[in-house]
């Protein structure tokens, strides 16, 4: 207990027993000390309920009232919670304030920001941003189901994905000419935050950007062309001092022919929504394709194995899913040192199928995987270049992946080789019709 309340506690302890003492003398003056007393703590008791009733006043009042002057243990009590209650709004203005900071930096965002309810999945908030982007008036849409007032985006199923549901990309419900990206942020047990972002001018400017990469790639092709043709046409015979030089410009020819080949098939992948064509993609055919090739780079230097172990084949594009797998195993080819292993897997994961490319090459470091799908990203630039890679096929790997709701995971280890995994679901495997047999 605090010195100061032990001693307004002392304080009131001795005024009750000076008070009972002064009834006693009293009492036994006039010869009936009991009936003193009884009345002398019956006067104290009084005075405590009226005390008590003081306080419950100050405790029910909604203004601030001065605690009263004095010493005593009621007095310490009206202090204390008048010190309380100063705390309390002091605690309550500041958390006020602090709301009023978020909600206003809520309602300055760009993005519009919407408040849901996980259970009935009906708004609760949303910011000023919400009308130009989704068409939410306040207050009228306030408590309204989320997925009737945004018809007709899909947003039905999307919401059913919870914390599992991934940006999408929609036009917006007052101007289809603007395209928004949608995010589901669950922040609590119970309530999640819609958050809606204007994305066309990004689009936009990607397209830009692809047009403009497929348009230099398409106007690259007639010179190289003529360059390469006229470099067929030396002799290095005739010039044996050329030699080298003419050996030296026709591979940089190729290499280029093979670069605007790629940025033109990545330029197509780029501009697909879909696949144009999909069909029944045989995975024993292409798996011998695959090793026929491997063996063709390899030349010897490696041991390029298969193993099919699925039983099934794939739907989808049969020419973009070859492009895909070739360009693993010719980077595991290129990136494995002579008399190193590479080894093909197409196998079944659950409902779904893998296909694995495994090598036992150089490695890469861990902080390099998160980038190896991005364009002309290279581990080692001198490598790459030695290898006579364009830096572009883990890029066209995962828009074709991507195409056939596929995913490219990645793991490897310095010194020990990598494993690059194709993940198939189970909308993309077909029965296999026959099993042949590889040779």
């Amino acid at each position: 207990m605090p010195p100061r309340t032990r001693s307004a506690w002392l304080k009131t302890l001795g005024q009750l027993t000076l008070i009972l003492l002064a009834a006693a003398a009293a009492g036994l003056a006039i010869g009936h000390p009991w009936p003193v007393i009884t009345l002398a703590a019956l006067g104290v008791v009084a005075w405590h309920y009226w005390r008590l009733r003081n306080v419950l006043l100050r405790l029910t009042a909604r203004q601030r009232l001065t605690p009263p002057l004095g010493e005593g243990v009621w007095n310490e009590l009206d202090r204390l919670l008048y010190r309380s209650q100063s705390e309390m709004r002091t605690r309550k203005r500041r958390l006020i304030e602090m709301l009023r900071a978020y909600r206003a930096a809520a309602a300055a965002l760009p993005d519009g920001i919407v408040v849901v309810d996980r259970l009935s999945q009906r708004v609760l908030w949303f910011n000023e941003a919400c009308k130009p982007l989704l068409g939410m008036q306040y207050p009228k849409d306030m408590g309204a189901p989320l997925v009737q007032r945004l018809h007709p985006l899909p947003l039905a199923h999307w919401l059913a994905a919870g914390r599992h549901a991934e940006t999408l990309e929609v036009p917006s419900p007052v101007n289809s000419s603007v395209t928004l990206s949608l995010r589901l942020i669950p922040y609590s047990e119970n309530l999640w935050l819609l958050v809606a972002r204007d994305v066309s001018r990004l689009l936009h400017l990607e397209q830009m950007r692809r047009d403009f990469v497929a348009n230099v790639s398409h106007e690259l092709r007639t010179p190289l062309t003529v360059v390469h043709g006229y470099l067929d046409m030396l002799d290095p015979e005739e010039h044996p001092d050329w030699a080298p030089m003419l050996a030296e410009m026709q591979r940089q020819s190729q290499r280029m022919t093979q670069l605007v080949e790629d940025l033109l098939t990545l330029s197509r992948l780029e501009s697909q929504g879909s696949l144009p064509e999909e069909e029944s993609v045989a995975m024993s055919a292409m798996l011998n394709t695959l090793a026929r090739e491997a063996n063709a780079l390899s030349q010897g230097r490696h041991q390029v194995t298969v193993e099919d172990t699925a039983g099934v084949d794939l739907w989808g594009g049969h020419k973009e899913l070859h492009s895909a797998f070739s360009n693993l195993v010719s980077n595991a080819i290129r990136y494995t040192p002579a008399g190193g292993s590479v080894h093909i897997r197409f196998r079944r994961e659950g409902p779904g199928a893998v296909l694995e490319v495994s090598d036992t090459g150089y490695g890469i470091p861990a902080h390099h995987l998160p980038r190896l799908t991005e364009r002309f990203y290279r581990v080692s630039t001198s490598r790459s270049r030695e290898s006579g890679g364009t830096g572009l096929g883990l890029a066209i790997c995962k828009h074709v992946l991507n195409l056939h709701q596929a995913r490219l995971l990645v793991t490897s280890e310095v010194g020990r080789g990598s494993t690059f995994s194709c993940q198939f679901g189970a909308e993309r495997v077909r029965p296999r019709e026959a099993l042949e047999v590889l040779p």
